[in-house]
């Protein structure tokens, strides 16, 4: 987006504490790999009896339901949900604990997705063979490979997420633009006309999460992956020094400049970003479709409750590309009943659950034909934008080291939006570092 002045649910992940780095090098290697070169063999998934599921606290309220629809049905094999905090983090830091003392008061893990490498290096989460989930062929693509590393599987896709962009269809509409915008210049062109509107006065044009957390390294992703870059390219090394990276992080400082992203975004993360959409402050937001349900709320809370609509991401050519979100589910190394284990993971993975979950929820499914579902289409209508969204989402890098090196890109990126750095020197300095960081 190109801006001129008319004007990434997930539970936020930060930078690991050094101490915890280098317990993980310590207990994987500097580069976490293992003597197999892909972390740990794929053990035999044997015994059964009682388990336990270590998920981050259930905001939703769910959660044991889904549990309690196992237990009924295998009184000798029973879940016990062990709830960690809130804080991605936190949970994160827990979960390692329990690894590197070989405890096995964690059976199966729910790990958001730029978890799975480190987890697999340092041998703390189980391979699965992929014959032992029947319907992995199912699942979405992309949901299924943040669950691998190096081309194994460690893990089953639950829940996917996907960024979206949320417009205001009635603004649109009285400016006279039938579609929400594809490319970057479609979108700067629709705030142009829109401030030209007396209904359009005073509103910000996009907005994002750009505050230096976990957030700004999806944002920032998304703008260089939609311009045709990647932070790490397939040969595993750093690539963020090139034109097209550039181009990417320029959309953002461009806008910060011109004042069609408001000053104020600099401290947004969901809730904040979420906020100012809902409250019309906003012609344009980045965000995760937890959203919708938010801003379609008629009990007042909303002032652009049936004035929204939802799309995919622009970019710079076209469509954008989303950074991918969600959980997947592991077994832990030290657990036992790891036949009980991978049968739970099973069914929590099976249409009938995640239907069940979405229904109560809204948390995006990873089965694909959920997304088709006539019924389910009624009561969320933001599936099929999010559908392409995650169809052509490309996932945050896949690093062992992926505290340290999301700390320097959101380091990197807020400077350069705060204009402490011109975004090539920003660039430039973040190759070096993740250079120093990505060793596998």
């Amino acid at each position: 987006m190109r801006f001129e002045r008319s004007h990434t649910r997930k539970a936020a992940f930060v930078a690991v504490a050094s101490s915890l780095v280098l317990l993980a090098s310590a207990c994987g290697g500097d580069d976490g790999s293992s003597g197999d070169g892909g972390g740990s063999t794929a053990g035999a998934l044997e015994g059964r009896g009682p388990i336990t599921l270590a998920s981050g606290k259930d905001t939703s309220g769910n959660l044991q339901n889904q549990l309690n629809a196992w237990n009924a049905s295998h009184p000798n094999e029973k879940v016990e949900l062990k709830e960690l905090p809130e804080d991605a983090d936190a949970q994160r830091q827990q979960m390692v604990q329990n690894a590197t003392a070989k405890s096995d008061a964690y059976s199966v893990l729910v790990m958001d997705v730029v978890w799975t490498s480190e987890f697999a290096a340092n041998q703390w989460i189980t391979q699965i063979p992929e014959d032992k989930v029947p319907d992995l062929g199912k699942l979405l693509k992309p949901t299924v490979e943040t669950a691998k590393y190096r081309d194994k599987l460690y893990g089953v896709p639950i829940t996917s997420d996907g960024g979206l962009l949320y417009y205001r269809k009635d603004l649109l509409t009285a400016a006279g633009i039938t579609d929400p915008p594809k490319t970057w210049a479609d979108l700067t062109a629709a705030c142009q006309k829109v401030s030209a509107l007396p209904a359009g006065k005073g509103i910000g044009c996009y907005a994002g999460q750009f505050e230096k957390y976990e957030g700004l390294t999806v944002n920032f992703s998304e703008a260089v992956n939609s311009a045709g870059g990647k932070i790490v390219g397939d040969d595993g090394k750093p690539n963020v020094d090139t034109p097209e990276a550039l181009a990417g992080l320029e959309e953002l400082t461009n806008g910060f400049k011109t004042g069609a992203i408001p000053k104020a975004a600099i401290t947004y993360k969901e809730e904040e970003s979420r906020r100012a959409f809902q409250d019309g402050k906003l012609l344009f937001l980045r965000n995760w479709p937890y959203v919708y349900a938010k801003a379609a709320a008629t009990d007042g809370t909303s002032k652009v409750a049936g004035k929204f609509g939802v799309a995919p991401l622009p970019g710079k050519d076209g469509t954008g590309v989303s950074s991918l979100g969600g959980h997947d589910y592991a077994i832990a190394s030290s657990a036992k009943n790891k036949a009980t284990a991978i049968d739970f993971i099973n069914f929590m993975a099976s249409e009938e659950r995640q239907k069940a979950n979405i229904e109560k929820t809204s948390q995006a499914p990873t089965w694909a034909s959920l997304y088709d579902d006539p019924g389910l289409n009624k009561q969320f209508p933001y599936l099929a934008p999010l559908k392409a969204s995650i169809g052509s989402a490309q996932p945050r890098p896949k690093v062992v080291k992926y505290g340290d090196v999301t700390a320097a890109i959101q380091q990197a990126a807020y400077d350069a939006l705060s204009a402490k750095t011109p975004p090539k020197q920003a660039l430039s300095d973040l190759q070096t570092k993740l250079q120093s960081l990505i060793t596998q």
